[in-house]
């Protein structure tokens, strides 16, 4: 009996062996292609994964007795954005005004009303809402039928349209350490409001109370500098006075402002008359 495999035999073989290497493949292909899919360790526009600012609080303020406030004086200032000093108020990626009504309209941050600086009407999110969003209709046109249609539309405020702050601050002499210190009570951002019969005129939009503001203003990163590694904040900006302003109200009797008595160049003169007699009204008060 001969027990030689035959050719067909041997043809068969491998004709099976060639078929199920390459089903193997087919059935395998599927696999590797969802092993080269899976998630991979996630994508940082950094160097590193910065957590400093989510988890940064401000420095609490240091107790006041009333008995101690030797002396003070309140003074309102202009900040304007378009001065060098002030370029990080026009960071486009984080400006400071959309900063402010982003926390504002989620409710994270309370606004107030202007019809005074004192901080004693708070606004609505659905108030505020309505100051920086603008509602309009537009027409559409059916391609199909050319028929036309009037759809609602909100275009909110452009940041780059906000080019002034307010500010208003408090400087006082401390008895007790004999130091001059001072301390930012509220921003308030201001738009110009077109007029038909005249030039615009300049109005602010709410105010906010720096102080609620200052967890807030302390995660969020500002620019400082042109070093991106200097992690310095908002609040940091404000706490060390990292920023221009002119003076245009300091607190007097007749509750005049700079303008209602100067204009121009005057006007200007005044208010760094105004700051320079603050900063020295600590060497003033123990030089007597």
């Amino acid at each position: 009996m001969n027990t030689k495999p035959s050719t067909v035999a041997v043809a068969t073989v491998f004709c099976l062996l060639f078929t199920f290497s390459i089903t193997n493949r087919l059935f395998a292909q599927p696999k590797e292609a969802t092993e080269l899919l899976e998630p991979g360790p996630a994508v940082v526009d950094d160097i590193v994964q910065r957590h400093t600012l989510v988890e940064k609080l401000p420095i609490a303020y240091p107790s006041i007795r009333e008995a101690d406030l030797l002396w003070e004086k309140r003074v309102w200032s202009i900040l304007d954005t378009r001065e060098k000093r002030n370029m990080p108020f026009r960071y486009p990626e984080a400006p400071f005004f959309s900063i402010l009504t982003d926390a504002i309209l989620k409710g994270s941050l309370q606004a107030y009303s202007t019809i005074d600086d004192q901080f004693t009407t708070p606004l609505s999110v659905e108030e505020v809402r309505n100051m920086v969003v603008e509602r309009d209709t537009i027409e559409t046109i059916d391609v199909e039928t050319g028929l036309s249609s009037y759809q609602p539309v909100e275009n909110e405020l452009n940041w780059e349209t906000v080019f002034r702050f307010r500010i208003k601050e408090i400087w006082w002499m401390d008895a007790k350490t004999g130091q001059l210190n001072r301390r930012i009570l509220g921003i308030a951002p201001l738009i110009e409001i077109a007029s038909c019969c005249g030039p615009s005129r300049e109005t602010p939009l709410f105010w906010v109370y720096y102080p609620h503001a200052r967890p807030l203003l302390a995660r969020h990163q500002a620019l400082m500098t042109e070093n991106t590694a200097a992690r310095g904040t908002w609040e940091d900006l404000f706490e060390m006075r990292f920023f221009s302003s002119m003076v245009y109200k300091e607190s007097n009797v007749q509750g005049r402002r700079i303008q209602d008595y100067l204009s121009g160049e005057d006007a200007l003169r005044e208010g760094q008359q105004v700051m320079n007699s603050l900063r020295n009204q600590e060497e003033d008060n123990w030089g007597r």
